[in-house]
């Protein structure tokens, strides 16, 4: 089987689902798209489509890519915040599932729970595409990696350094790595670092590519050596509360020049965004001529084009 064929009606919900192939398949897909896009080729794949989008949590990156990429492929894309809903409220979920999938032709879903977007994808019909849960981040990464080829012109072979909080984004980012092929280092406070079962599941990975997996305490240790350097805001939303114990216990992990010195001299800077200025970065490495992070912003468009097309079209 093809696997244009095998990702057709699948969901998306972390990239341990997905192979090696099929991610490189998304990923020149997205180079595709984005090269049509440039030249102004119209590219109507999900003309006559609608894409459901719920948001249980605020965004600006995940609402504007996702609303502006189904209209770039010809369809239409329906914002539902989770308060306008039934879901998990009056309704089960797994009511609401089936009922949805009698109307839309897919579910983009950003929440806090994870257990909530899989129980949402075992009783859809149609395809669940994970834009944002507490565990993971997956569609980012895939604008990530599509950044990374365009400035690194690969991505097996390279080492990738993640400083800070174990959250979400660390963890789709230690599973992606792993299976297409890159090192791994993660530096986080301790009482901060990524879930355990998460790592396991990196090693399991990595095992297979052949990969380096490196969790520890220490920034420089991670960074030493790196092709890219990443990292995400101490306290992320839902945590504002902690903000100020976080600033005391991150001490320490800030990217700056200092840091990135220990990373190879063309290392690139990678941050998911939003961005904390003297705190998780320094403005000097962020606004600096390594940084990528507008190039990942603008990748998210045309890497969840993609997955838009293989589940949907």
């Amino acid at each position: 089987m093809m696997v244009v064929d095998q990702l057709k009606g699948r969901d998306f919900l972390c990239l341990s689902d997905y192979t090696k192939d099929e991610i490189l398949y998304l990923l020149d897909l997205a180079a595709k798209l984005k090269e049509e896009q440039k030249q102004g080729i119209l590219h109507p794949h999900l003309a006559g489509k609608t894409l459901g989008m719920i948001f249980d949590k605020a965004s600006t990156r995940t609402r504007v890519s996702f609303e502006v990429g189904m209209y770039q492929l010809g369809g239409m894309a329906m914002f539902m915040s989770g308060r306008d809903l039934q879901i998990g409220r009056g309704e089960p979920i797994p009511d609401t599932a089936r009922v949805l999938s009698r109307y839309l032709d897919g579910i983009m879903i950003r929440t806090f729970s994870d257990k909530m977007v899989k129980e949402l994808a075992d009783y859809a019909s149609i395809p669940i595409i994970n834009g944002l849960t507490d565990m993971q981040h997956p569609c980012q990464v895939m604008a990530d990696f599509q950044t990374i080829i365009e400035h690194k012109g690969r991505l097996e072979g390279l080492k990738l350094a993640y400083v800070g909080d174990g959250n979400n984004m660390t963890h789709s980012l230690m599973i992606g790595a792993a299976k297409v092929g890159m090192d791994v280092a993660v530096a986080s406070p301790e009482g901060y670092m990524p879930d355990a079962g998460v790592t396991e599941m990196t090693r399991k990975f990595a095992e297979e590519t052949g990969v380096h997996v490196l969790v520890t305490n220490d920034p420089a240790e991670a960074v030493a050596g790196a092709d890219i350097v990443y990292t995400d805001v101490w306290a992320s939303m839902g945590q504002e509360a902690e903000q100020q114990e976080r600033l005391q216990k991150f001490a320490g992990f800030e990217v700056n020049e200092a840091l990135m010195r220990k990373a190879k001299p063309d290392a690139i800077f990678m941050h998911c965004l939003p961005a904390h200025r003297g705190e998780e970065v320094s403005a000097e490495v962020i606004d600096g001529p390594r940084s990528v992070v507008f190039d990942q912003s603008e990748n998210r468009l045309h890497a969840q084009k993609a997955i838009l097309v293989a589940l949907m079209k």
